[in-house]
C-alpha cells in the first residue's frame, strides 16, 4: 500500500498513516511519499510509539518515502 501525502502538511500526514496501518496485518508493509519536513520528526516518533517498525526511510529529490512494516 502507498501513501501520497505529498503537499500536505502536518498532521495530515500522520493521520493518513495512522488510517493505512489499521487496515494492514502482520508482515505488511505501507509506503509514505511526504514533502513535509516535520515527517522527518514525526513518522520515526509515530513507529516507536506504536511500535511499528520503521524499515527505510529515504530523501527521493522532492519527496520523502517511508516504508514501515507491520511486525507480528
Amino acid at each position: 500500500m502507498q501513501i501520497d501525502a505529498r503537499g500536505l502538511w502536518c498532521p495530515e500526514p500522520i493521520m493518513l498513516l495512522h488510517r493505512a496501518v489499521g487496515d494492514l496485518g502482520a508482515g505488511q508493509e505501507v509506503s509514505l511519499l511526504t514533502t513535509d519536513p516535520a515527517a522527518l520528526r514525526d513518522v520515526p516518533k509515530f513507529c516507536r510509539f506504536l511500535g511499528f517498525n520503521l524499515a527505510s526511510q529515504v530523501e527521493r529529490g522532492d519527496h520523502i518515502e517511508f516504508v514501515i512494516r507491520i511486525d507480528g
